[in-house]
């Protein structure tokens, strides 16, 4: 794991020195400011991480022509800290302002502007808007592509982009494709156990997960979870994500005791850490579920209902992600017969369905297999 509390206490050793010999809005004290806020970007600390990248920018807004390169970077890592934080909408503004800068100062084959591109298409892909996020991977990836040699890391994490992407859209078999083609390269370049890799084996845990492979889902999650063990510090956000999928998975199994028992080790991060509730969110969805097919109702409808919540407060209102939870909470209220309730939830769940995923998306053919039992019911 790395040493973040050695290297911020290095870094503030070093900051405090420039403040003493350095005029307030010296160019290196900015640096020094966006050093300390990428180390608490790697704690998990991301409100912290935002505080000093702010401090950053503050600076180099007064000294810095308004198209400088270094701009564009502050810009950059405010909108990282935003979307860390589920803050689409604000990481969507300073990624576009970076992004902005970058098109008027590089080459239009520049690396660079591959990677702005990419950032801003995983902003669009995890607000739901899926066909924007691919748009722009395709600038990014034709961009990697003329640019960098073929098992270039760069070029991993654009596969890795259009798996995420594919995932969500219900092609599964393009987002392995995509998967294979990342870890191909990863494999090439990295050694076995880093970090590149968690994201990776996350997102293949999920696509089986989807394809109810179970025994791969659980397989490629746990070497997930042995990666961010070894690199991660104990609450930090990504280690709860992990959990929480593992959890799914035993969940989809039939095994409840363990789903409850990694749930609850997501929670204990995320309720705690607070700066991502959307995995939050996710997490208390897994939980409903899990409790709705242990018949326990009122405890599934609690935890739904604190995920719904936190949803509609940071997605947009036709979100796919709302209608997972709102077609979750039709199939307990028609397990409770209560089906003027089912009605109503299942039928937001499809009408989202319909406007934001394929016409032949699982989870949309699924929504309206479960209307017509609710119709059935009525």
């Amino acid at each position: 794991m790395g040493d973040y509390s050695k290297a911020l206490e290095f870094y503030e050793k070093s900051h405090k020195i420039k403040e003493k010999v350095l005029p307030p809005n010296h160019p290196d004290l900015a640096t020094s400011y966006s050093n300390i806020g990428q180390v608490y970007n790697n704690m998990g600390d991301y409100s912290k991480a935002l505080e000093f990248c702010e401090k950053a920018l503050k600076i180099d807004e007064k000294v810095l022509p308004l198209n400088h390169p270094y701009l564009a970077t502050s810009y950059n890592n405010i909108g990282q800290m935003y979307y860390n934080m589920d803050d689409y909408s604000k990481a969507l503004e300073f990624y576009e302002k970076s992004h902005q800068i970058y098109e008027k100062v590089l080459p239009s084959n520049r690396p660079y502007l591959a990677t702005s591109y990419n950032t801003i298409g995983q902003v669009y892909n995890n607000m739901g808007d899926y066909s924007k996020a691919i748009e722009f991977y395709e600038k990014s990836l034709k961009i990697r592509e003329k640019a960098l040699s073929s098992n270039h890391p760069d070029l991993a994490g654009s596969h890795l982009s259009f798996a995420a992407c594919y995932e969500r859209m219900g092609d599964y078999a393009a987002a392995l494709k995509a998967l294979h083609s990342t870890f191909q390269i990863q494999q090439q370049v990295f050694q076995e156990g880093n970090p590149a890799f968690t994201s990776t084996y996350s997102w293949l845990g999920r696509v089986y997960r989807s394809l109810k492979d179970y025994s791969k889902a659980l397989d490629n999650f746990e070497k997930c979870l042995a990666i961010v063990q070894k690199t991660l510090s104990e609450r930090h956000p990504n280690r709860a994500i992990t959990y929480s999928n593992i959890g799914d998975v035993h969940r989809l199994m039939g095994s409840y005791d363990r789903a409850l028992s990694f749930h609850q080790k997501a929670l204990n991060i995320q309720e705690n850490v607070q700066y991502n509730p959307l995995e939050c969110a996710t997490t208390y969805t897994n939980l409903g579920e899990t409790y709705r097919e242990m018949k326990d109702y009122s405890t599934a409808l609690t935890y739904f209902q604190k995920g719904l919540e936190i949803r509609q407060k940071k997605l947009p209102k036709n979100h796919p992600d709302l209608a997972i939870i709102f077609h979750n909470m039709a199939k307990l209220y028609l397990a409770t017969q209560q089906c003027s309730m089912a009605m109503e939830n299942v039928q937001q769940a499809v009408d989202i369905a319909q406007k934001k995923l394929p016409s032949n998306h699982p989870h949309l053919l699924n929504y309206r297999q479960t209307f017509k039992e609710v119709q059935k019911n009525m």
